[in-house]
């Protein structure tokens, strides 16, 4: 378990879903993603299947769970090596700015450098300006540009 002044993180566990829905429909709103349920319900059971790709951790504070962090291995066939791709951060907007997203970040890096991993690496978007400052604190900006295909329907 991680720990920060007043923040710990640790792996999502069963009994956190009622929270973890709240915090992942915020994450949703705050991407302007359109409601669903189904979505919700879909990502928890992923979270909850040991054999899934995509796991979870939650950050801690007095006020209970503030942040939650989706996160998988990824194959670097360029180097050779696993990093590991956060998805999704999200914290609540009462918590921002007391270190629960940096310790989410910084426990990250503890299980790629435990793992040997190579990178620890995720996207946002270009207006995410409070996120993007810690980002700017924490990691390295990269010069890739993003793009998204749609899939074929034969």
């Amino acid at each position: 378990m991680t720990q920060t002044p007043g923040v710990s993180v640790r792996p999502l566990h069963p009994s956190d879903e009622p929270r973890w829905r709240e915090l992942f429909r915020g994450y949703r709103d705050f991407y302007r993603l359109e409601e669903s349920e189904e979505v919700v319900s879909h990502v928890w059971e992923w979270l909850l299947d040991p054999t899934h790709e995509c796991q979870a951790l939650v950050a801690e504070s007095a006020e209970g769970i503030v942040a939650i962090g989706h996160y998988r291995r990824f194959s670097r066939p360029s180097s050779g090596t696993v990093g590991i791709w956060l998805d999704d951060l999200f914290t609540a907007p009462q918590a921002r700015g007391k270190g629960a997203a940096r310790a989410v970040i910084h426990r990250l890096t503890e299980i790629a450098g435990a793992d040997g991993g190579s990178v620890v690496r995720w996207i946002t978007a270009n207006d995410n300006h409070q996120a993007r400052a810690l980002y700017d604190q924490v990691a390295t900006r990269t010069h890739w540009v993003t793009y998204d295909a749609a899939p074929t329907i034969a």
